[in-house]
């Protein structure tokens, strides 16, 4: 095997295609799911057949085909793992209720920030692709460029190096000594700008949190759409600011555990200043 897609198991990734369609959808008939997934009527029976017989979907009345209880418990199972502590909890609902705008935390963990918890508001654009759990585009992210800000220079160009930056917009930074620089700029100012970088027509501000021994150990982000996103910029920073503040309070007074990350050690987080 040579590891590419010669070791894909089609018919298990037919069924995890299956599979999210029903969770997404709620409910759905084996034509929608074949239609959608681009299945012959009979491969997807055939996928609906082998999940019912798991447990992992029910087919109900007028052959719509939905969750079973594997699959709820599936979906449990991931909720534990994504919870955040109830104290930063708080301070997310805080900076959403100060904002009115979509709030994110994000964690630094295992070499990449991890999308933890996020509280939507009804006049957002939705961002394609932005789940809970998501650790892609760092480079182009404001919750992962106020982390990286802060870890050391080491770190990020063995991130980074020699890796490709995707380029998401027109401005998107897509080259590592560029965001190195935007690195710098980060870390003299406390916070982090995406300004249209990942997605067009969004904007966030994003300020980390910190660990007690100073290593970074997460994010909060606001995102609005560029306009409005202006207009209440200084808003916006100030916000996700204190939010950081609050949670590096709590950290540091033992009444918050830090995340389980990979910590530098106390030379390497005075390293880190030679990012600026």
């Amino acid at each position: 095997m040579n590891g590419g897609k010669s070791d894909v198991l089609t018919t298990l990734s037919r069924g995890m295609a299956v599979f999210e369609h029903i969770v997404q959808s709620g409910r759905a008939t084996a034509k929608q799911i074949a239609a959608e997934c681009g299945l012959t009527i009979g491969v997807c029976y055939h996928v609906l057949r082998t999940l019912e017989a798991d447990g992992y979907v029910i087919r109900s009345a007028g052959g719509f085909y939905e969750l079973g209880p594997h699959g709820f418990a599936l979906g449990r199972g991931l909720q534990r793992h994504s919870e955040i502590a109830p104290e930063l909890a708080v301070i997310l609902t805080r900076l959403f209720n100060a904002t009115a705008e979509t709030a994110f935390i994000a964690e630094w963990t295992g070499g990449a920030v991890l999308l933890r918890h996020f509280l939507t508001s009804h006049q957002t654009l939705s961002v394609g692709g932005l789940e809970v759990g998501y650790t892609g585009d760092m480079h182009a992210r404001a919750s992962c460029k106020s982390i990286l800000a802060h870890l050391p220079v080491e770190q990020v160009e063995t991130l980074f190096s020699g890796v490709e930056l995707q380029r998401l917009t027109p401005r998107t930074v897509t080259d590592l000594d560029g965001l190195l620089m935007e690195l710098a700029r980060v870390r003299s100012q406390g916070y982090a700008i995406d300004e249209e970088e990942f997605a067009e027509g969004m904007r966030c501000v994003a300020a980390p949190y910190f660990a007690p021994e100073g290593a970074p150990a997460g994010s909060f982000t606001v995102s609005a759409p560029a306009e409005r996103f202006q207009r209440k910029r200084p808003r916006l920073v100030a916000a996700v600011c204190e939010a950081a503040q609050l949670a590096s309070a709590l950290l540091a007074s033992g009444r918050l555990r830090a995340p389980a990350a990979d910590t530098p050690t106390a030379s390497a987080v005075e390293n880190r200043k030679e990012i600026a």
